[in-house]
């Protein structure tokens, strides 16, 4: 299924999020945790791609598996970074074969060590070129990602904005926001949107805190902010530990269910690769649990 028949069903939307481990005994793991919550039947799964392509072979790998073993609709991310033109045919090619519909394009983060992203000779520079260049030449459906705090390289929030703009009119079917922490984050976030012409869907991202360090690195890189009451809470835990984690589930279960209450057409799940914070989330909002099998609806 592609982005617009899934959300022409109506259904209210579960997707997870994962990325495909650096070496390859990793992977059967990997395939165990998404067959696992591919049970609470989501409307997709994504896979995330290393920073300049370097899991991309194993990005492809997961999504075939997702798609053609477990029946799932799969979403592959895509990045500019370090690749040409022509190594994005290439990678978008083996896609193709595999049946996989839809792609979340993206920039990509400059590489390890960079502080500028800067395209290598001979490819894009932007998400928006690299939606462009998908819809001028493949027959995928494309998501791109909303910041509803402003991309930290933004100039202002308005600029953010207006580049959001740009992607969606470049064809992008639905936005998936990075990480946040108050349901009002969000939904001033879609007023403004929509204000600006945006009509596609926005699907809100959670990720649970699961450790103090782990979520100042992510809200470093992002741009997100934490409330000043959700830093007095994390203040009075331990770093990391089961504590951090139950605080953290529980945190996320409340927000993704005033998310829903307040009209918001599901949740993206940002998994880190783990399986109990977002299942116990997924079961508390009302999605359930399938233990007989995955849903066979593809794709």
């Amino acid at each position: 299924m592609s982005f617009p028949e899934i959300i022409s069903s109506g259904e209210r939307i579960l997707s997870f999020e994962f990325f495909p481990p650096k070496k390859r005994e990793g992977l059967e793991k990997t395939r165990k945790l998404i067959s696992d919550l591919a049970r609470f039947s989501p409307q997709f799964m994504t896979c995330t791609y290393g920073a300049g392509g370097g899991t991309r072979d194993t990005t492809v790998e997961i999504v075939d598996f997702i798609r053609n073993e477990l029946q799932v609709p799969a979403v592959s991310h895509l990045t500019c970074v370090g690749h040409t033109i022509e190594e994005l045919e290439l990678i978008l090619g083996k896609l193709q074969a595999t049946g996989v519909k839809n792609i979340l394009a993206l920039r990509g983060d400059p590489p390890k060590g960079a502080t500028k992203f800067v395209p290598v000779e001979g490819g894009l520079s932007s998400a928006r070129e690299l939606v462009d260049f998908i819809n001028e030449n493949y027959n995928f459906s494309v998501a791109v990602a909303g910041y509803p705090e402003a991309h930290p390289e933004a100039t202002s929030p308005q600029a953010d904005l207006d580049y959001l703009k740009t992607k969606v009119d470049a064809g992008a079917d639905i936005i998936i926001t990075q990480l946040f922490f108050e349901a009002d984050v969000y939904f001033a976030f879609q007023d403004k949107c929509r204000k600006a012409g945006i009509d596609v869907p926005i699907l809100p991202g959670i990720m649970p805190i699961s450790s103090i360090k782990q979520v100042r690195k992510f809200t470093g890189m992002c741009g997100a902010s934490i409330p000043e009451g959700l830093q007095k809470s994390l203040a009075g835990l331990e770093k990391s530990g089961d504590e951090v984690v139950d605080f953290g589930t529980d945190y996320a279960t409340e927000l993704v269910q005033n998310l829903l209450d307040g009209g918001a057409p599901g949740v993206h799940l940002y998994t880190l690769n783990k399986y109990n914070q977002v299942g116990q989330i997924a079961e508390s909002v009302g999605f359930p649990l399938n233990v007989e099998a995955s849903r066979k609806i593809c794709c």
